[in-house]
């Protein structure tokens, strides 16, 4: 039989530790309801916090990547529409050659004619190759080359994409100097406009091996965040379930421990019924 003492109530004692204990749990399972969080701060799970900050980190980066990645994209497009605006240019080119060619039925006027024409197409291919940027940064003017594309969340050469793309002006594309003024000019000027179609179809090809590969990247960086994503919310988000039943609990053990310890503080009082007869 267990021993009846007042200064030292062991048995309020022990529902006392066990109401605080159930009181934590109770506190911790409404505060994972109320936040959504599991984990809130490196107290909660330290080694969970830290996981879950590099992965939310990391996510971080790889939407920025995705953007970077999108942005590279809209500059490809942007180069694309100039280069098919230049081959437009070009095809008319070859036209006024081969017209300049037919000596037999091409007059001086015509000739001239065509010359006038000739050169305002040359001087609109150096207007678009000069002129077409993406923002400030020009892209067919023979300067877009070696520009690193950062399409990962760290600084690795493998998360790294090097944009080149060649210049697009008359003088690159080899018919600066031709000529359909004269029979002679426009034979030869026919195979320098048909190589620099040539040379125009195999920019917009490089290009658009280019787009294609960071649209690539774009699904794969959008894939990966939503897998980090997914990691993350594991960690540090509240299992709903599981802690409603939690809550269920500690809350009925909370109302039973007060009432316990309620009952237990009244023991001592049993000793004044032994000293009733004395």
């Amino acid at each position: 039989m267990s021993s009846l003492v007042i200064n030292t109530n062991l048995s309020a004692i022990q529902a006392y530790d066990n109401l605080t204990q159930t009181n934590n749990a109770l506190d911790n399972a409404i505060s994972q309801l109320s936040s959504g969080l599991a984990v809130q701060t490196a107290a909660d799970n330290p080694a969970g916090y830290v996981t879950a900050e590099a992965l939310q980190y990391q996510q971080v980066g790889y939407t920025q990547a995705s953007a970077n990645a999108q942005n590279g994209v809209s500059l490809i497009q942007t180069a694309e529409g100039a280069l098919n605006q230049i081959t437009s240019v070009l095809q008319t080119m070859d036209q006024l050659a081969l017209n300049s060619a037919n000596g037999a039925t091409t007059d001086s006027t015509a000739l001239s004619a065509n010359q006038a024409e000739f050169s305002k197409l040359q001087n609109e291919i150096n207007q678009i190759a000069n002129t077409t940027s993406f923002g400030t940064t020009q892209l067919l003017s023979g300067t877009f080359t070696g520009q690193v594309l950062q399409v990962g969340a760290f600084d690795n050469s493998n998360q790294q994409i090097t944009l080149s793309i060649s210049g697009a002006t008359a003088s690159d594309l080899g018919i600066a100097s031709s000529s359909v003024g004269t029979v002679a000019g426009a034979q030869t000027a026919i195979a320098s406009v048909q190589a620099a179609i040539n040379t125009v179809d195999a920019i917009e090809a490089n290009v658009g091996a280019l787009q294609n590969e960071l649209q690539a990247v774009i699904t794969n960086l959008q894939v990966g965040g939503q897998n980090l994503q997914a990691a993350h919310s594991a960690i540090v988000d509240t299992n709903f379930a599981k802690e409603t039943t939690a809550f269920t609990t500690q809350n009925i053990l909370m109302q039973s421990g007060v009432a316990v310890l309620s009952a237990a503080q009244q023991q001592p009082g049993l000793a004044l019924k032994l000293l009733a007869n004395v």
